[in-house]
């Protein structure tokens, strides 16, 4: 039977970012072809109508999240919908889709449905199901880290002002967010020359029997050591709190009155430690740039897209202080326009953060007030979501826009850079095309103990540190020390896991996949190492029954000089690149990473290991010296901090011993 072409309402009507159909409930499902039909028709796009409609009597009619599966079960799509069946019928539809649509149509084998009570409800689950799935037609919010804070704890008399990331679950007064954790550290530094708050640890407040060198340089006022009354040291925290409040002018103007008190009195020592701290307080506000007069709490957000990228820049501010922002690269097709990448950025950006009273945008988006509402339901209080079209907010928004637009021209730079790049590898090295994912793998230990394997990859869009593993050496059949024998089987472990998780040969071939994430097997692979190394590379692999991938060790120059490396790949003389050339710059950068991230694996292992066994692990210290210096330091992680000339200072610690000391937490793991 013919079907019966549906109201002409646009592309947009049958986007499955925006409501596909007009969800009256008075609304009969539009007529559309059977099964029979579908199946009478040719190629995957008929397949995949024929699987949508054999779904859509299942459907329930509530309002809820529906995903599309393909053949092999992996989640294509996610989406909202007030009415499931309704939205569901829409892709069944003869006519009409984007190549977008339609391609993700001629994938699906499947759907699943989950119910909710209300479309808040599904909006919120929506956002979950994106994030932890990361289906590959939607809007995919990339970097997702936790934010950090500044603390200042309440649960010791003296309180300490600390960096802070995860949840609150210590006693105290928590400021931020910050966008990243150099502001924070920078702020925290300016913080301390301003109020004289302590950093150090409890266990290693508690021990101190004579004042610290932060108190020497004047960052802490030693309340360790009774160097201030515990009434001072409790109006220096009231003024700290007072300033990350938004009473920054108040706090400013009082320790002006005291320089000006103290000066008057000829008293020009307390004077100049007032400048100092109204100087330290002049450097915060002048990290932070903008800080709007008549927002005291807000988050904006702007897009801009470019070449077919899309960048959302992201100010916070709180208080009315700055605490700095952010650029995010989020991954969506580029038939998306800037407003349904910000509505769905929006929803995924606030799923674990908290809410402000005021989010502003720079483009609309379609699903408005249903966000406000599921930010509301989140954060239990009112949430406005605003496009400002003048004044002070307008500002921030249009300064939030323009950095947006120079992020993603420099990421757009940076990566045509690192095409280049990677096309300049693939002819020095003789690859068919340019690698879209290089995987480096190195080895760390001393003298075979706490072995680690770390494996790092990188792509066109440079570093991908998610995609970085560790490899905890498990075998007791090998020597100690044994490189070859780690690298056998840190590969072995590697590829016959991947030969297990290996999706369809036409999932990583799609182009029109982010080529960087389509196919989990690597283009390249490079060892750290010489001929020795690349040998038990390839007998590793071919006992898989892995013969093609290329692979490419690097052996470091006579007396380890950079820029002097020897190559080797299978099949063809060892040879040198130029000691200018970029391509060997681009390598030891990939190389130099993956020691970077083998030795702290190792070291993370071997500390772990420590506090298990003890300082005794470390030659010539026994029970009485380890006694000694946590009675000194008092924690295990202030000892690991501390330098020879202090533990030296402890009863019964020779320089010598402080020396053995120091190098066993400091040495350079090979």
């Amino acid at each position: 039977m013919m079907a019966v072409p549906p109201k002409t309402h646009g592309k947009q009507d049958i986007d499955p970012t925006t409501d596909l159909v007009e969800e009256d409930d008075d609304q009969s499902l539009p007529e559309i072809e059977t099964a029979t039909d579908l199946a009478a028709g040719t190629g995957v796009l008929a397949a995949g109508r024929a699987a949508v409609l054999r779904h859509v009597k299942l459907a329930p009619s509530s309002p809820g999240v529906y995903r599309m599966v393909d053949a092999q079960g992996a989640v294509l799509y996610v989406g909202k919908a007030k009415n499931i069946r309704k939205r569901i019928a829409a892709y069944a539809r003869p006519t009409g889709y984007d190549p977008r649509i339609e391609r993700m149509i001629a994938a699906t084998a499947g759907l699943e449905f989950v119910s909710t009570k209300t479309e808040t409800e599904a909006l919120l689950l929506e956002a979950n199901f994106i994030k932890r799935l990361r289906p590959r037609f939607n809007v995919l919010l990339r970097d997702d880290k936790s934010f950090p804070y500044i603390l200042i704890t309440g649960d010791h008399w003296a309180p300490q002002i600390l960096k802070h990331r995860g949840a609150r679950n210590r006693d105290g007064r928590y400021y931020g967010p910050f966008a990243s954790v150099g502001a924070v550290n920078r702020t925290i530094t300016a913080l301390q020359r301003a109020f004289l708050l302590r950093s150090c640890s409890d266990g290693f407040f508690e021990c101190r029997t004579r004042p610290c060198l932060l108190h020497q340089i004047k960052r802490c006022a030693a309340p360790c050591t009774r160097e201030i009354a515990f009434a001072d040291y409790r109006e220096l925290v009231r003024e700290a709190t007072d300033f990350l409040s938004g009473k920054s002018r108040a706090v400013k103007q009082q320790l002006a009155a005291e320089m000006e008190k103290a000066s008057a009195a000829l008293d020009f020592e307390r004077a100049a430690i007032y400048r100092d701290r109204l100087a330290a307080l002049s450097a915060v506000q002048a990290q932070q740039g903008i800080n709007p007069r008549s927002t005291e709490e807000a988050d904006v957000f702007a897009v801009h897209q470019e070449g077919g990228f899309f960048c959302v820049e992201v100010f916070f501010f709180r208080t009315g202080q700055n605490w700095g922002n952010r650029a995010y690269f989020p991954k969506a097709d580029r038939a998306f326009d800037p407003g349904q990448v910000l509505g769905a950025f929006l929803a995924q950006f606030y799923d674990d953060k908290p809410v402000p009273e005021l989010v502003l945008i720079s483009h609309e988006i379609a699903d408005h007030a249903l966000l406000e509402r599921a930010l509301e339901a989140r954060s239990g209080r009112k949430v406005e979501i605003a496009r400002p079209k003048r004044g002070e907010k307008k500002d921030l928004v249009d300064h939030a826009l323009a950095n947006a637009r120079e992020a993603l021209g420099r990421k757009l730079a940076d990566t045509a850079s690192q095409k280049r790049l990677l096309d300049a590898l693939a002819e020095s090295v003789g690859l068919v095309r340019p690698p879209r994912r290089i995987e480096v793998y190195d080895n760390s230990h001393i003298q075979g103990t706490n072995a680690v394997g770390a494996m790092i990859v990188a792509g066109p869009e440079g570093f991908q540190k998610n995609q970085y593993r560790k490899f905890n050496i498990r075998s007791t059949a090998l020597t100690p020390g044994d490189d070859f024998a780690m690298m056998r089987e840190v590969l072995a472990r590697r590829f016959k896991r991947l030969m297990g998780e290996t999706r369809a040969a036409a999932t990583a071939d799609d182009e029109s996949a982010d080529g960087a994430d389509a196919s989990p097997w690597p283009d390249l692979v490079i060892i750290d190492g010489g001929r020795g190394q690349l040998s038990a590379a390839q007998a590793s692999l071919a006992a898989l029954g892995l013969q093609d991938l290329p692979l490419l060790a690097i052996a470091k120059g006579p007396e380890r000089d950079a820029g002097r490396e020897t190559f080797f790949a299978p099949g063809r003389e060892p040879f040198k690149l130029k000691p200018r050339d970029p391509v060997l710059y681009f390598v030891q950068r990939l190389r130099d990473e993956a020691h970077r991230f083998a030795i702290g694996s190792h070291r993370a292992r071997r500390k772990k290991d420590i506090r298990e066994a003890g300082l005794q692990e470390i030659p010539g210290v026994g029970p009485t010296r380890k006694r000694a210096l946590l009675q000194h330091f008092g924690t295990l992680k202030a000892i690991e901090r501390a330098s020879p000339a202090d533990l030296a200072r402890v009863d019964g610690v020779s320089a010598e011993m402080a020396k053995k000391i120091y190098d066993f937490f400091h040495d350079k793991a090979g």
